[in-house]
């Protein structure tokens, strides 16, 4: 039977033996079951089992968490309410009546049948009537003012006495330029002028300080924006010249000028026109017109000069002839241009005023050689087709319809306004809008029958030929001292405004109300109406 030792048993073994192995050379006793030293011994195996492990057993937790559980409402609102409510007047009171005698039923009978006829003819007229075809009812209530949006001038031009002698609006419409000259007696040859430009759409705008100003040598007679390029203008001078100025370039605006030479205008320039190359309709070309009675086209070129690219001239010899009219003067041999408008139909055709009084139907297609002596680098050409019935005096503007073919204005300083058409030599009617010069006429861009006129008496003129043809719709008084309004120019972008310059150095800019800007139904019929009133 095995028996385990007990752990002190083990260790006191263990030292007897320790001591017996330390004891050197010294006899055992030997018996028969103890071996002698250093002999093996074999023991039994003892087993401890640990106690600390299964104290340090795993111990482990299992825990959970659970939010506070989600509570959920409904509810319902009405927020309509009926009310009911009921309101009653007071009793009406009768109400005596005249007593209306009877009438006498034979004596009615009998006029009823008496103008039953009559009536009912005319019924039949009215019901055949086209007086009211196409009329349309405007209940949006319109406005008949003109006011005045701007008063614009340059103080150093006004205290040389200077005139606007032109105005122009700039292919955005944004911007109102004036040329500063004199119209009056005298030599104003050597006299330095300016070219003034104001944004209107700039913030903070300063009347009396333009946003760009330019120097001229001579007095500026006229002036015309480029039509695509905003900052281009072009320029006529008292002493001849063609000048042609960027405005956004305030050290050196100066583009290109004609110089003086052989070819260069010998009197006051009056009036400058772009016109599109015939080969190349994105460029363009100045064409000029002036009192020495040339009338040329310029081309820019290189070194910032004009070039002369073609050329005409109004000789008296060359005239056409028309037996109603009586003959024009022989006593010089050119005809003074004075004015030039170009049909909005074909670009060739233009209509030239005259210091005769006649206006001229013109052609740029012209191929007879005019018979002067003046020099010219190019041939110059005999442009007049057609003359028409003169004024009391020199015609000082032109103006195309924009909406026919074959109409166009006249204002001369018999203070007349001719309406004429291409088709006869005899006005379709006369209209006296000043006792004294009638400086500038022009057709509205946006309405057929509306046009503007500029007196010598200060006044700015507007007519609607569909309201009357004998007296304006609206007349603006720009001068109050009635000073002369020379230039007057529609806006194309902003068709409310309408730009005048008088001879107080003012530019105005009034602004139109809708009557004028908005057109009418069977407008450009009326027009057709007007114009086919050619005389037998």
């Amino acid at each position: 039977m095995a028996t385990s030792a007990q752990p002190w048993q083990l260790g006191l073994a263990g030292r007897a033996g320790a001591e017996a192995l330390a004891t050197s050379g010294t006899a055992s006793t030997e018996g028969p079951e103890r071996p002698g030293p250093l002999q093996d011994e074999t023991l039994g195996v003892a087993s401890v089992p640990s106690q600390w492990r299964g104290l340090q057993g795993i111990r482990g937790e299992t825990k959970s968490c659970q939010t506070a559980s989600i509570a959920t409402a409904e509810a319902s609102v009405q927020a309509r309410k009926h009310v009911d409510a009921e309101v009653q007047t007071e009793a009406p009171e009768p109400v005596s009546l005249p007593s209306v005698p009877r009438y006498n039923s034979p004596q009615l009978a009998a006029f009823l049948r008496k103008v039953e006829a009559m009536v009912t003819r005319e019924l039949n007229k009215n019901w055949q009537s086209h007086a009211f075809d196409g009329f349309e009812v405007n209940w949006a209530e319109q406005q008949q003012t003109v006011t005045c949006l701007h008063t614009l001038s340059y103080p150093p031009a006004q205290g040389q006495g200077l005139h606007v002698t032109g105005v122009s609006w700039n292919s955005t419409g944004s911007v109102v330029a004036c040329a500063y000259g004199r119209l009056d007696d005298g030599d104003w040859s050597t006299l330095r002028s300016f070219v003034c430009a104001w944004n209107l759409d700039r913030r903070g705008l300063s009347p009396q300080q333009p946003s760009a100003v330019v120097e001229v040598p001579s007095a500026a007679m006229c002036l015309a924006f480029h039509p695509t390029r905003p900052s281009h203008v072009a320029g006529g001078l008292y002493s001849g010249e063609v000048l042609v100025w960027d405005m956004s370039r305030p050290e050196d605006p100066l583009l290109w000028r004609t110089g003086l030479t052989d070819d260069t205008h010998t009197d006051p320039v009056y009036q400058v026109v772009w016109l599109p190359e015939p080969r190349h309709s994105h460029r363009f070309q100045v064409l000029s017109v002036a009192a020495d009675g040339k009338v040329l086209l310029w081309q820019g070129v290189g070194a910032g000069r004009l070039q002369l690219s073609a050329g005409f001239a109004l000789a008296v010899q060359q005239l056409p002839r028309n037996t109603k009219l009586k003959k024009p003067s022989r006593g010089e041999a050119e005809v003074g241009a004075t004015a030039v408008a170009f049909s909005s139909f074909d670009p060739s055709l233009f209509v030239l005023g005259t210091e005769g009084g006649f206006p001229l139907k013109c052609s740029l297609t012209a191929e007879e050689a005019a018979v002067t002596r003046m020099p010219s680098s190019v041939p110059l050409r005999a442009p007049a087709q057609f003359t028409f019935a003169p004024h009391g005096g020199p015609v000082y503007s032109v103006s195309c319809s924009p909406f026919h073919r074959n109409l166009f204005l006249s204002a001369g300083t018999d203070g007349h306004a001719h309406l004429y058409s291409m088709l006869q030599a005899q006005p379709l009617t006369s209209l006296q809008l000043s006792h004294k010069y009638l400086f500038a006429v022009r057709w509205s861009p946006v309405r057929p029958l509306v046009f503007a006129a500029a007196s010598g008496e200060g006044d700015v003129q507007l007519f609607d030929l569909q309201k009357s043809s004998q007296k304006p719709t609206v007349s603006v008084k720009q001068t109050e001292d009635e000073s002369p309004v020379y230039c007057l120019e529609f806006n194309c972008q902003q068709t409310q405004l309408l730009a005048a310059g008088d001879a107080k150095g003012t530019v105005k800019v009034w602004q139109l109300s809708s009557e004028f800007t908005e057109q009418g139904a069977r407008e450009t019929e009326l027009l057709d109406q007007l114009a086919s009133e050619v005389a037998s």
